[in-house]
């Protein structure tokens, strides 16, 4: 199959063979019907000088010469599109994500083919043979793939599984990153841990404010704090709002103290008063890694009325495996789980099926305490609670072991919650 690296500073040359100068560059499109960029026009330079011809005036493409299809005179030029895409300049020797492995890669060459008449990308070559080809030297690149031919597959990526990282001059994806809003946040966190500074910061410019904070989540606090640092303070302040509160607490105590200061002030009065609180419990606590984001019901209420309640309190997924049971004073009562509630008659009250004896952990408990008790008793949350034993905040299981276990081990456990990407 022919490669973009071929046509690099190849003569092109009008139909009566004079010669118009060497191509600069390659450009394409994206277009909704295909998946594959479509190659729509080719840049030729003569002394300095540029000129664009659409891809239909190509009659021969790779030979020892590309061939216009009418005299200079009568040649047609192209205007440059918003959307068109530079192949040599903007996707040639940059990194790519490969959104099937979930890897960043660099691009060494692209392989062009043929489909009722128009030229598209049909793969990107990450592999040694593409470094090859560019400095001439194809025909071994051509026997490494033979004689290695299973390699050779692997080292190259369809299209389809590719998301650039393309930006106009305000930084800007011009490319939709539909491909990278699916990846679940592990996958996004891994492929930023993957990338340069300069590539991570475009891939989180790109991101919307809630599948950033998301990604944020999955990565060290030191990580995170590194990431944060060349973006606003009003876009950090709108993602530690969508950030689960200890975790904020996390990225803030990672920071400088005036610069989390100014974030805080930022924040919305409820999430920053929240933060605020966690920051204010020493790091080895329960207090430091607790979320306040849990759900909680009164002892009177039927488990009809519970349901509602709960759904109006919105509470993230990993925080309703047990809902605990309070008074108006904030006192814990009780606890049930989930499928308590969903096997209860809709008028039963929850005061008859609630667990009363809780497992629960005063604020200033031991990271490693916390986690025997949660191993003990084979939780999935543990209640935390203030000397009075009003209800204060709630800690995960992966939460609490998080804080414990080696970081070569944490990838190696499954998370306790699911991540819906409806």
């Amino acid at each position: 199959m022919p490669f973009i690296s071929q046509l690099i500073g190849r003569v092109v040359v009008d139909s009566e063979g004079k010669t118009l100068g060497h191509l600069d560059e390659v450009l394409a499109i994206l277009k909704p019907e295909f998946p594959h960029p479509q190659l729509i026009s080719l840049s030729v330079i003569n002394k300095s000088k540029k000129k664009v011809y659409p891809f239909s005036e190509v009659t021969v493409l790779f030979a020892s010469e590309i061939s216009l299809a009418h005299p200079q005179n009568l040649l047609r030029t192209h205007v440059i599109g918003e959307n068109e895409i530079k192949l040599i300049d903007d996707v040639l020797d940059k990194q790519i994500i490969d959104t099937n492995g979930i890897r960043v890669v660099r691009v060494n060459d692209l392989e062009i083919t043929k489909v009722n008449g128009h030229f598209y990308v049909s793969n990107v070559d990450i592999g040694s043979s593409g470094i090859l080809r560019r400095v001439g030297m194809t025909r071994l690149a051509d026997w490494i793939n033979k004689v290695f031919s299973r390699n050779a597959s692997k080292n190259k990526i369809s299209w389809d599984f590719v998301e650039l990282l393309v930006h106009d001059q305000f930084m800007r994806l011009k490319v939709p990153g539909e491909k990278i809003r699916d990846l679940h946040p592990a996958d996004l966190a891994e492929l930023l841990s993957d990338m340069n500074h300069k590539e991570s910061r475009k891939l989180l410019d790109s991101m919307d404010i809630e599948h950033l904070a998301d990604a944020l989540e999955e990565v060290e606090p030191e990580f995170q704090a590194t990431l944060v640092q060349e973006m606003s303070d009003e876009r950090v302040a709108d993602v530690l709002e969508e950030m689960s509160p200890d975790e904020a607490a996390d990225l803030l105590a990672e920071l400088p103290a005036e610069r989390s200061e100014d974030l805080l002030e930022l924040m919305e009065d409820e999430e920053a008063n929240d933060v605020r609180m966690l920051l204010s419990y020493p790091e080895d606590t329960a207090g430091g890694i607790m979320t306040t984001d849990f759900a909680f019901i009164r002892p009177g209420l039927t488990a009809a009325k519970a349901i509602e309640a709960i759904r109006s309190q919105e509470p993230d997924a990993e925080s309703i495996f047990y809902i605990y049971v309070t008074d108006e004073q904030a006192h814990l009562l009780g606890v049930f789980s989930l499928s308590d509630l969903v096997l209860a008659k809709p008028g039963t009250l929850v005061s008859s099926f609630m667990h009363q004896k809780v497992v629960s952990a005063d604020v200033l408990t031991k990271q490693e305490t916390l986690a025997q008790l949660i191993a003990k008793y084979n939780l999935l949350t543990i209640p935390i609670v203030d000397h009075e034993n009003r209800l204060v905040g709630m800690v995960t299981a992966d939460d609490a072991l998080d804080k414990i276990i080696p970081t070569a081990w944490k990838k190696k456990l499954p998370r306790f919650y699911y991540y819906n990407r409806a």
